[in-house]
């Protein structure tokens, strides 16, 4: 997530912690953070009514109102995120006045980077000075903010007056009690016709407001994702040059093989592919329907295929050694540098591997394969992801004015490509944070790694689109393999619902977590997973699914 330099767009950038969440949660956790909060709020366990956990009645969210201020070069497919291959000119200027009424709010955010100063921060002034009112950040490391923020949510008058919490870091109870009497609810403000007044956020997509509904009333404002936020990425410019063609990759075997044939000397075929194991054999997130019955993924039999075929992978020497040793802090460093050819990776990680790599190495290139399949034969099934990993919240007010005021900042922040207020939030002024070269593309100064750093769109951001067309030829591979790979995506069971699970389960994924690993690398067997998946349905995981099955039945 550390990236100093001005950003021309944004793809999938959110990935930092986003992997040990899917982990917890993908065997019935319900929410991760820290266990012990709410002393503002009460500390006492209430029972959630499973019917009242999903429900979204007509009217709450939003009227989706699109507007396209610039023609993607590589359009939307299924859902696919589109791209633009240029920069427009001219940029247009969305919020023709400046929304703010000379305010100062208080906004909490978190960064995995270096934290910019703030007095005679050019960035800041530019940014505030477009807005009309001041946002004054709190930030804290990314790599402990769940920790920060547990704190401040557990006293009110702590909190900001704007709170990004990302998906991961939700804690306990975070819908059902801290939601409804700390943060401010949106509905009235935002629901139908109402966000017309905000065309901005009128243009996000529905799927996206969704996921911030709690208990049938509107409270997030969204940081939109991608259909798809992993693949599984080869190291193209180096098994090129041995004469290999990936594109005859089509199975989990035939993946197999080819880390098998790229292993030798001082390089290992690939790092830990679990993620992509989990793909391949299209391994649920968290629910699948079989004959009318809720069976959880550990459960499943792909959840067991792709636990073996990973324990292939590991016994067949493919995998490096501090891989194996489970040292996945340098799993980028290692595939970057050739180390390792094949590695899992959030889409995001594409266009900042180029950023950190073509100035020392110009032929450095990595791809994605196509969907894989688990087995020959069956056509390949990739499960749509979360609508939303990121959102943030507005502190509970009595005053209409300022909730109203906040709304139009971030309607303002949340301008697509091809605005000036895009441009602005994400590059910086001209002249002082980047300058233009012969292309007009944007090239940063020194002051831009010092001062601009992604604060601003923690908060609110446009629907997603690929415009990081400093890279050659990148956004045309970027949205090409996302076409292709639309056309296997599903919406998996519950998609985009926002459910409050029982806190009593919010700890029973973490064994899987653990036996994944072990089964990995033969510490484990079918058997010592027989016994897990017993235990899971006997602490709690019985109900669990009792409780998700009422919401099946309340929705049908």
């Amino acid at each position: 997530m550390n990236n100093p330099h001005p950003r021309l767009g944004r793809a999938g950038d959110i990935e930092v912690g986003r992997r040990s969440f899917l982990g917890m949660i993908a065997a019935g956790a319900a929410v991760i953070g820290v266990p012990s909060l709410l002393s503002a709020c009460g500390t006492g366990a209430k029972s959630v009514d499973p019917t009242d956990a999903a429900k979204v009645s007509a009217g709450v969210l939003p009227a989706f109102v699109p507007v396209e201020y610039a023609k993607p070069d590589f359009a939307s497919v299924k859902g696919s995120t589109p791209g633009y291959a240029k920069i427009p000119s001219p940029l247009v200027q969305s919020v023709k006045t400046k929304p703010g009424k000379g305010s100062t709010f208080t906004a909490m955010t978190p960064l995995w980077g270096t934290i910019p100063p703030v007095a005679g921060n050019k960035y800041y002034e530019a940014v505030n000075g477009m807005l009309g009112s001041t946002i004054k950040f709190q930030i804290s490391d990314g790599n402990t903010y769940g920790d920060k923020l547990a704190t401040t949510l557990a006293s009110a008058k702590d909190v900001p007056d704007w709170v990004c919490v990302p998906t991961w870091n939700v804690p306990p109870r975070f819908g059902s009690e801290i939601v409804p009497h700390l943060f401010q609810d949106l509905t009235d403000f935002l629901s139908g016709d109402n966000v017309k007044k905000y065309p901005n956020l009128a243009n996000i997509p529905t799927a996206a407001w969704k996921y911030g509904v709690f208990n049938n009333r509107l409270y997030a404002l969204p940081f939109p994702g991608e259909i798809l936020t992993d693949a599984t990425f080869y190291r193209k410019d180096v098994v090129d040059a041995k004469g290999i063609d990936a594109s005859q990759v089509k199975t989990a075997d035939d993946l197999l093989a080819l880390a098998k044939e790229l292993t030798g000397g001082k390089v290992w075929g690939a790092e830990d592919l679990w993620t992509t194991a989990t793909q391949m054999f299209a391994v649920v997130p968290k629910w699948k329907l079989v004959d009318g019955k809720l069976v959880n993924r550990v459960e499943t039999d792909e959840y067991r295929e792709a636990l073996e075929w990973n324990r292939k992978l590991f016994a067949s020497g493919s995998v490096h050694p501090d891989a194996v040793a489970a040292n996945a802090g340098e799993a980028k460093s290692r595939f970057q540098s050739g180390k390792t050819l094949i590695a899992s990776d959030g889409v995001g990680g594409w266009h900042e591997a180029l950023r950190d790599n073509l100035a020392n190495n110009p032929d450095y290139a990595q791809q994605p394969f196509a969907p894989l399949t688990g087995t020959s034969g069956t056509a390949p099934v990739l499960w749509q992801a979360n609508p939303v990993n990121i959102f943030s919240f507005l502190k509970k007010n009595d005053d209409k004015a300022k909730i109203e005021e906040l709304l139009a900042l971030a309607n303002l922040l949340a301008a697509p490509f091809g605005t000036t207020e895009f441009d602005t939030i994400n590059n910086g002024v001209e002249g002082v944070h980047f300058t233009r070269d012969k292309d007009g593309l944007p090239v940063p100064t020194k002051l831009a790694a010092t001062e601009l750093q992604p604060t601003y769109t923690f908060l609110v951001d446009g629907p997603v689109a690929n415009s990081f067309v400093q890279y050659p030829g990148f956004v045309e591979a970027y949205c090409t393999w996302m076409a292709g790979a639309a056309q296997v995506v599903q919406e998996p069971l519950f998609f985009a619902e926002q459910i409050v699970e029982p806190p009593q389960y919010a700890s029973l994924g973490q064994p899987f977590t653990d036996l994944e690993k072990d089964y990995a690398r033969g510490r484990k067997s079918s058997s010592d997973l027989d016994a897990a998946i017993k235990t899971w349905q006997s602490s709690g995981g019985d109900q669990l699914r009792d409780f998700y099955q009422k919401i099946l039945d309340s929705e049908q």
